[in-house]
């Protein structure tokens, strides 16, 4: 890949610490490949045909008709925007699976002396 041993160190760290539980970021690349992993929730996701099959991140992901993540660099942040149909699942069924994401996508983007938005149906949650 022609990488020398310092860029192939940071690539590892950054993707060695974005798990949930452990993670943080502790740098540029880690954060950016925090926000990006961890806003990433649409219909596509789901794999499973069956919806009456559906678990929790089945019904979350399905829920999720639109899904943008923006940096908006003359206001200093980054939004997650999101559209969730509420007839299929209840926003909040978004933060029991999510809770822990959106937190580390807040941190992430603090990394990057950015502020993290969280929009869903047109509200500004975060």
């Amino acid at each position: 890949m022609g990488m020398d041993a310092k860029e192939r160190t940071e690539i590892m760290m950054a993707i060695g610490n974005h798990d949930e539980k452990t993670g943080t970021a502790v740098s540029d690349i880690s954060a950016a490949i925090i926000l990006a992993d961890k806003s990433d929730v649409h219909r596509l996701r789901v794999v499973n045909p069956n919806m009456a099959k559906f678990d929790i991140h089945d019904r979350v992901n399905y829920a999720v008709t639109n899904a943008e993540l923006r940096v908006i660099k003359e206001e200093n942040k980054i939004v997650l925007d999101l559209a969730i149909d509420t007839k299929i699942c209840p926003v909040l069924d978004y933060f029991e699976i999510f809770m822990e994401r959106t937190m580390m996508s807040k941190f992430a983007a603090k990394y990057l002396n950015v502020i993290f938005e969280l929009i869903i149906n047109d509200t500004k949650l975060l």
